[in-house]
């Protein structure tokens, strides 16, 4: 197996966001409760899916991501025009500890390695105001994409156009973030329709506490 080093992982997300712009175009239903005046760090906001989601709460909202060109999207989206939006790496948040009511990691952490999920779980914790919430959600080893490409870790696929992406099971994700408090955890499953076939989709999402 071969690891993907940063530098080549974020060139990949660049070139996909220069050539194909905005990718993901439906932004999350159902976005969990914080007060109104919380203070919310989305951690790897790529091109803005969720924040448009996020922006219509009465939230204090900074996004960061390592895509330089994820960053310029967000800051051209004429929906965001409240957001805080900066180029930082979420293994080593350039943020006080307790700073944050809420973590969001939308679909973030899945496309990093295990050395690196490990320092990005313990950074979003550290950031974390006690009684903080942090919200994950990543797509499980029950995804019908899980088990193609080219193996790179235990669960870690890396297809044609370089991003890696890793599928988690329910335990990981419970080892993963077990210096914070677990609310809820659960895998939810969908189907989607491609050239015919009728393939699965599935996701792990979970809610954890600092206490």
């Amino acid at each position: 197996m071969t690891s993907i080093p940063l530098g080549e992982e974020q060139g990949a997300w660049d070139r996909e966001y220069c050539s194909r712009g905005r990718i993901y175009s439906k932004a999350p239903q159902g976005l969990p409760s914080l007060a109104s005046g919380s203070i919310v760090l989305e951690a790897g906001c790529g091109d803005g899916k969720t924040l448009t989601a996020m922006v219509s709460r009465a939230w204090e909202i900074l996004a960061i991501d390592f895509s330089i060109e994820a960053i310029r999207l967000c800051q051209k989206n004429p929906f965001l025009p409240e957001v805080v939006c900066i180029q930082a790496d979420m293994r080593t948040l350039p943020f006080k500890e307790e700073s944050f009511d809420g973590v969001f990691l939308s679909h973030s952490i899945g496309h990093s390695l295990e050395s690196a999920r490990l320092y990005i779980a313990r950074e979003a914790a550290r950031v974390l105001k006690s009684g903080g919430r942090l919200f994950f959600r990543a797509f499980s080893s029950g995804d019908f994409r899980a088990g193609t490409g080219t193996m790179i870790e235990s669960n870690t696929w890396i297809r044609g156009y370089g991003i890696q992406t890793h599928y988690f099971t329910e335990p990981e994700v419970i080892s993963l973030f077990s210096h914070l408090h677990q609310v809820e955890l659960k895998e939810t499953c969908w189907s989607m329709m491609v050239r015919g076939r009728t393939l699965k989709r599935a996701e792990i999402v979970a809610e954890f506490m600092k206490t």
